[in-house]
């Protein structure tokens, strides 16, 4: 028999951070810098964790670069040729990630098989039609809370990969406990993006597409195999120049977020963080 769990679920929608007693006094004294040794591979990481996702629209060599200069960094897509890797790559040390999941269980059982980090998420992206097509999900900041706590009893380590449309999004995927934040529409639309700037009605837009759509599917693979369907869109986001600007606006949020609640450094974000429901974010009168 079919069963349901009547549990409630929330999304990052549904919630914001209860603000602390913070004796932070300016937000330049919080560290957004996080150390990691991973279980499985023994290798340790050092910097900011956000990464761009690994979709051909951002996942670039360009990206890569200027995300480097922040200490952040950019899961490359696939596509690339071995020669193309040869003329951007030196040696990096390396880590098993593994996903998408959504549930404690199959985090425990990646971590134990070998995985040092699990990515998760499934449908919550914004190019994602996963679970319009198939009816699969789980609401990202549950999801993320879950499995976390998981991943921690085992020494592990989660992505929270989806469904962050603002830096306050980035901010409640770390104190859900989050160990790493990966975005893709929120990096959409750049110079450093793959594709070319088009004008439309006036403006100008880029494209972006999961990479279960038509689009991507057609580019890489010849077209969508009988066997499957589309599980992304494609859609033209606004053109928004250098990605710089868009960096230090998530980087900003973060550290306001953290002045808030009290956590002088990000990995203390979660420690400091209280949900409470809500029923609107913010004021819609000018939305």
């Amino acid at each position: 028999m079919p069963r349901v769990d009547a549990d409630l679920k929330l999304d990052f929608k549904d919630v914001l951070l209860r603000p602390k007693r913070s004796s932070l006094k300016s937000r330049s004294e919080v560290d957004l810098t996080c150390t990691f040794t991973f279980r499985n591979s023994k290798q340790t990481y050092t910097g900011i964790p956000i990464i761009v996702a690994n979709m051909d629209t951002v996942g670039t060599f360009e990206m890569a670069v200027v995300m480097a200069k922040h200490a952040m960094f950019t899961a490359i897509h696939k596509h690339y040729s071995l020669e193309e890797w040869k003329l951007f790559a030196a040696n990096h040390p390396e880590c098993l990630e593994a996903g998408n999941v959504v549930t404690g269980e199959m985090v425990e059982e990646l971590i134990l098989s070998g995985a040092d980090i699990i990515k998760v998420g499934i449908g919550p992206g914004s190019v994602c039609t996963t679970r319009i097509k198939t009816g699969v999900g789980y609401p990202q900041l549950s999801a993320v809370i879950e499995c976390a706590d998981s991943a921690h009893g085992l020494k592990g380590h989660i992505i929270s990969d989806g469904g962050c449309s603002c830096p306050g999004d980035v901010a409640k995927a770390f104190g859900a406990g989050a160990d790493f934040v990966m975005l893709g529409g929120m990096f959409a639309g750049h110079d450093q993006c793959a594709g070319e700037i088009m004008e439309k009605n006036g403006k100008k837009v880029k494209l972006f597409y999961g990479m279960s759509s038509d689009t991507a599917m057609k580019k890489h693979a010849g077209g969508v195999a009988e066997y499957r369907a589309s599980e992304g869109r494609t859609v033209e986001v606004p053109y928004r120049g250098d990605v710089e600007l868009t960096i230090l606006d998530i980087l900003g949020g973060l550290r306001s977020t953290c002045t808030y609640v009290g956590a002088a450094k990000l990995k203390e974000l979660s420690r400091r963080t209280t949900f409470i429901r809500v029923t609107q974010q913010h004021s819609q009168v000018f939305s």
